[in-house]
């Protein structure tokens, strides 16, 4: 009986909700590029999956999909570099994790994450805070507007 592989369909997966989540949020108005190596297991470049940018605030995402809510385990290495580039781009990390039977999107900032160290090599992120976490349409839309108060002060 031939085994089959499901790396490849998980990777095609992630690779079709990296693209509609760069076209929901071009729409949306952000400046959004996929990284280049998004998914290439590329060992010494920190490339994160998705940078948008809109009034000045950078995001950078690690975009996940689960077709139902569930705990997640990332690669405490793979965390790193996000981080790590987050801080370079002076933007903030998260977690873009698309449930595809509720059909959402959720954000999990990675500094707001409960995290927890599975092994030392992982880290889970628990399915209460994925459940308790804000859609990431809304998350994003409220991190981009200003107070009148901010408002005020640019004029």
């Amino acid at each position: 009986m031939e085994q089959t592989d499901s790396a490849p369909r998980a990777r095609a997966r992630g690779f079709r909700a990296e693209r509609e989540l760069v076209a929901k949020l071009w729409r949306m108005g952000f400046a959004v590029m996929r990284g280049p190596a998004s998914g290439a297991k590329v060992r010494r470049g920190v490339y994160p999956d998705v940078i948008a940018i809109k009034d000045g605030k950078i995001f950078v995402l690690e975009v996940k999909v689960r077709s139902r809510p569930s705990s997640i385990y990332l690669e405490r290495e793979q965390m790193s570099k996000l981080l790590e580039f987050a801080r370079r781009a002076s933007g903030e990390a998260i977690l873009a994790i698309r449930i595809t039977s509720l059909r959402t999107w959720k954000a999990v900032p990675v500094s707001e994450a409960n995290l927890a160290l599975d092994t030392l090599s992982r880290v889970k992120i628990s399915k209460s805070t994925i459940d308790g976490s804000e859609d990431l349409f809304t998350y994003l839309s409220r991190k981009i507007s200003r107070s009148i108060e901010e408002y005020m002060d640019k004029r």
